[in-house]
């Protein structure tokens, strides 16, 4: 396909790196001759310097011939008018990123479908989603939802004290009478690994597993990571009163005790009126003192999202100092985010990824029916319905080539739940969960097709 991004920013150039590695044909505009540079130096893209609202930039571009226009510029006035050019050249699939809730809101006045744009990302929306979800969860670092919501994918890191620290996968395998989970990736370091049987899980590991949501509780209780976090009357605290703070206390004030701090007078005022049960703060995110009288030792959560990576990372360092369970921050450096999990911040959410990664699964759309993307390896979890003409049903995994690189996680047929091995079989119509190393992601699409 002929891809046309607008916007070489983080967001922009994640998309152009990603889809241009799975074969597309993609062309990146910015006004930056510096940026455009620095991705085709990089990148198998064609660089274009201009306004990507501009007729004429665009016609230089290829929009004639396009098929999927996104526009991810810093500027939503920029984003929505590229859009609208894009729709009179009349592009099929048109994306556009905003920020302002005139948008995306609920009084919105201006929709997606009177603007004429198949998707409308707001990042605020995306990233405070994956917080709530972390949130929730035992433990884990990352999480994502497949086949509605039943199969969870899920990262933890492993401590020393940690009871599977020094085991094999094949010891692992052992325990499937009473886990039901699989581990398909251990990123230790740089490196991200797909392991086989002898492959031994580490201290400061970071194991990425595939398991039934009904069977989450036995292995969060085998992780020791697992009582604390479903309480309802856990304590959580969160540090910036923005969009995405408020958003993250809206959805988490009715089963757990919220305490939302700002140093905005004018702010609080307007989040205490607008949240029904949290109890807003005005106060210094580093003010600890404060922030113990209010409860903070010993809290479950300190989520930190306001605007300065260097607040979020320092400001749950110091909940950690004062016996916080789970520290979450917002980090939108790149060069930031694994700085902030050596620090032993227990996840890092970036706003770059979480709109891209909405992105990429609105433009996969098809057999791929959702998605998620592993920050720091460029590794992919997919979930993919199996067509009835596929030439690979009804035959035992093992005797088909799938591509290396790739993993089968689960596969979910109906209401029934199975961990692959390799007399499997696939039907149509099972919905497959599959993590991916970025160089086989097309292997697999066309493993599937």
């Amino acid at each position: 396909m002929r891809i046309l991004i607008v916007g070489a920013g983080q967001v922009g150039y994640f998309l152009s790196d990603r889809l241009s590695r799975e074969g597309h044909e993609v062309t990146l505009v910015d006004r930056s001759a510096e940026k455009i540079q620095h991705a085709q130096d990089r990148l198998n893209v064609l660089g274009i310097t201009g306004n990507g609202a501009s007729a004429e930039v665009l016609e230089q571009a290829g929009i004639t011939t396009t098929d999927i226009f996104i526009a991810v510029t810093d500027l939503d006035e920029v984003n929505i008018l590229a859009c609208l050019m894009a729709r009179e050249y009349q592009v099929k699939t048109r994306v556009a990123r905003t920020k302002s809730i005139e948008y995306t809101g609920n009084r919105a006045k201006l929709t997606k479908e009177k603007l004429g744009i198949d998707l409308l990302i707001n990042p605020e929306d995306a990233v405070a989603e994956e917080l709530v979800q972390i949130a929730d969860s035992s433990g884990a670092f990352d999480v994502a939802e497949f086949a509605g919501g039943h199969v969870q994918f899920l990262g933890y890191r492993i401590s020393k004290e940690n009871p599977l620290c020094d085991l094999t996968l094949a010891e692992l395998g052992e325990l499937r009478g009473m886990y039901r989970f699989v581990i398909v990736a251990i990123s230790r370091g740089e490196e991200t690994i797909i392991p086989h049987g002898d492959d031994i899980i580490q201290a400061g590991d970071r194991i990425y597993l595939i398991a039934h949501q009904k069977d989450l509780p036995s292995i969060q209780y085998m992780l020791h990571s697992g009582s604390e976090e479903k309480r309802r009357n856990r304590r959580v605290f969160i540090l910036g009163g923005g969009n995405i703070g408020k958003q993250i206390a809206s959805n988490l004030e009715a089963q757990s005790e919220v305490k939302l701090i700002d140093k905005d007078e004018q702010r609080c005022l307007i989040l205490a009126g607008e949240l029904e049960k949290t109890l807003v703060i005005k106060a210094e995110g580093s003010d600890i003192e404060t922030l113990k009288d209010e409860g903070l030792e010993g809290a479950d959560v300190f989520i930190a999202v306001t605007e300065k990576d260097e607040t979020n990372i320092l400001t749950c360092l110091l909940a950690r100092q004062q016996g916080v369970r789970r520290t979450l921050a917002l980090v939108n450096q790149p060069e930031l985010l694994g700085l902030a999990s050596d620090l032993g911040i227990d996840a890092c959410i970036s706003p770059r990824l979480a709109a891209a990664s909405t992105i990429l699964r609105f433009v996969r759309r098809g057999e791929i029916i959702s998605l998620a993307t592993i920050e720091g390896s460029n590794s992919e979890v997919l979930e993919i319905e199996v067509k009835s003409d596929t030439g690979i049903l009804d035959t035992p995994l093992k005797d088909l080539h799938f591509p290396r690189g790739a993993i089968i996680g689960a596969i979910v047929r109906g209401e029934d739940y199975e961990i692959p091995t390799g007399e499997s079989r696939l039907a149509a119509g099972d919905r497959v969960v599959i993590f991916t190393l970025p160089g086989s992601l097309a292997k697999v699409e066309r493993f599937f097709a």
